[in-house]
């Protein structure tokens, strides 16, 4: 099992929540964590910290890439010339890679300092990731996270924040045997089938796999907080957080996928 979360946001943290997190691990026991950026609300020292201070006390182990709001938004200063200093402090290189019993995942950093909220991959990290995945075991189920979608419905009017080389990324990963994209940044859980969105020649589903804020206050569009989690055969679930009994539980209507549906 991956846990995968997203847009954590430390300032605006919901202590709830982070206890809830910390429950499902003790019973679930998932064999590693991802976080698709958004660690903290304004990139302040004390928020990575508490962000690093809440990560560790899962006691798994854990991927994380950088998100809009890790670098710095006020301190022009800072943001130009340092944007990622805080971050490295505390969480390192801003790309690693994990690879676990059922799992190998790849992190992105598609953060750049000139943009706001816009992603941006580079032709250097596809040709890089798609090395990473080719050489990846088989056997083992291959994702690649980064903060931004590849995919945004129509009517949640963020469509520019996709990388302009996405689909370019998807053309070549996809025949490595990549399995997903894990992502945040709309604070909105959803699985989309990027073969048949965009018409690829791959022979398999590629999932953008959207997590929604798994603890944060600042919740988009009446939606709980939320995060994802992956079985070791390919099944998507989202657990949604219930105010009532103060725990994550798996949504009745989350869209439980694998590699051989159709349906997304």
């Amino acid at each position: 099992m991956l846990l995968h979360l997203s847009d954590l946001h430390f300032g605006t943290e919901r202590e709830a929540c982070m206890h809830a997190i910390r429950l499902f691990c003790e019973q679930h026991h998932p064999e590693a964590m991802v976080v698709s950026g958004d660690l903290t609300q304004r990139a302040r020292f004390k928020q990575f910290y508490a962000c690093r201070q809440f990560l560790e006390s899962l006691s798994i182990p854990y991927l994380v890439v950088p998100g809009n709001h890790d670098i710095p938004l006020y301190h022009v200063w800072n943001r130009f010339f340092s944007p990622f200093l805080r971050y490295q402090m505390f969480f390192g290189d801003l790309e690693t890679a994990l690879e676990t019993e059922h799992f190998y995942i790849v992190g992105l950093n598609s953060i750049r300092r000139r943009y706001h909220t816009r992603g941006h991959i580079s032709a250097q990290q596809i040709h890089e990731t798609y090395d990473k995945l080719k050489q990846a075991p088989a056997n083992k189920i291959k994702l690649v996270v980064f903060h931004q979608p590849f995919y945004i419905a129509p009517d949640e009017h963020h469509d520019k924040d996709c990388p302009v080389l996405g689909q370019i990324a998807l053309e070549q990963w996809g025949h490595t045997g990549l399995f997903g994209l894990l992502h945040g940044h709309l604070h909105q859980a959803a699985v989309y089938d990027l073969t048949q969105i965009y018409q690829l020649n791959i022979e398999h589903p590629v999932y953008d796999i959207h997590a929604g804020t798994a603890i944060s206050n600042r919740l988009h569009h009446d939606a709980t907080n939320s995060f994802n989690v992956i079985l070791d055969n390919g099944v998507i679930e989202h657990y949604w957080f219930d105010e009532q009994k103060k725990r994550f539980e798996k949504h009745e209507k989350a869209m439980n996928l694998n590699h051989n549906d159709d349906d997304v």
